[in-house]
C-alpha cells in the first residue's frame, strides 16, 4: 500500500457508493473518510458491508443529510455513527484528522457577517417555552453554530475534512481558510461543490477539493 493511499477521501456520493467501494477493494487503505451528502435510503452501513471489515470508516455529515428525519437517522444511528467526526480530532493512520459537519445559514452564521446567533443555547433562550423544550430542527442541526467553530480552533491537526468549502474555492469561506490555520493543519479536504481542485493557500496549507463521488489520495489525486 501507498502511504500517499493509506487514507482515502471520498466525495458526495448522493447514493452512489461503488466508486468508494472499488476504491478500497483495489488500494486497501487503511481509512477512508466520507465528506458529506450521502442521500441515503438504508442505513450507512447497509450500503458499505463489502468493505466494513476491510478498512475504517469515518465521516463528515453535509446538507443533505439533514434533509428528512430518515436521511439523518440513516447516517446517525447507522452502525458507524461512532466514527462521526464533527468536531473532533481523531487519530486515524497515524494522522491526526479533524472534522466539520454542516453548512452555514443565514439564520444562523454566514460569515463573513456576523452570527444572527452566538450558539445553540444563545438560540434557544431566545425562543418560546415549547421550542426551549424541543430538539433543535434538522435544518437547524445542519448549522455550523459561531461558538463551536471557535472552540474547535484550538485544538491541532495535521488534516481538516470539511462539507464547506475554505476560502480558495469561489463559493468558500475565508473563515474555513482560518480554521485551518488555527489548528496548523497542511493539508484540507471538502466536498460539498462537486469539484476536483487543488491549490495553496496561506500557510502553505495544500486545499484539495473532491468531487461528487470521486475518491482522492492525501496528495489529492484520484485513484480510480
Amino acid at each position: 500500500m501507498s502511504q500517499h493511499r493509506r487514507i482515502l477521501f471520498a466525495g458526495d456520493p448522493h447514493g452512489n457508493f461503488k466508486p468508494i467501494i472499488k476504491a478500497v477493494l483495489e488500494n486497501k487503505p487503511e481509512a477512508v473518510v466520507l465528506l458529506g451528502d450521502y442521500d441515503l435510503d438504508a442505513p450507512l452501513d447497509h450500503y458499505l458491508a463489502e468493505i466494513a471489515d476491510l478498512t475504517q470508516i469515518w465521516w463528515i455529515a453535509g446538507n443533505h443529510d439533514f434533509e428528512t428525519p430518515a436521511k439523518y437517522n440513516n447516517l446517525f444511528n447507522s452502525a458507524f455513527s461512532h466514527r462521526d467526526l464533527h468536531l473532533k480530532v481523531t487519530e486515524i493512520a497515524g494522522l491526526r484528522v479533524a472534522g466539520l459537519s454542516g453548512v452555514f445559514l443565514g439564520r444562523v452564521w454566514y460569515p463573513p457577517q456576523e452570527p444572527k446567533w452566538l450558539g445553540k443555547q444563545h438560540f434557544l433562550l431566545n425562543q418560546t417555552a415549547t421550542v426551549q423544550q424541543a430538539e433543535l430542527s434538522l435544518k437547524y442541526k445542519s448549522a455550523i453554530w459561531h461558538d463551536e467553530f471557535e472552540a474547535f480552533k484550538l485544538q491541532k491537526a495535521d488534516i481538516l475534512v470539511s462539507h464547506e468549502a475554505p476560502g480558495s474555492h469561489r463559493h468558500g469561506f475565508r473563515v474555513i481558510s482560518e480554521l485551518g490555520a488555527a489548528m496548523g493543519v497542511k493539508h484540507i479536504f471538502h466536498g460539498h461543490l462537486h469539484e476536483d481542485y487543488e491549490t495553496i493557500i496561506r500557510n502553505k496549507i495544500k486545499v484539495c477539493g473532491v468531487a461528487n463521488t470521486a475518491v482522492t489520495d492525501l496528495l489529492g489525486r484520484r485513484v480510480i
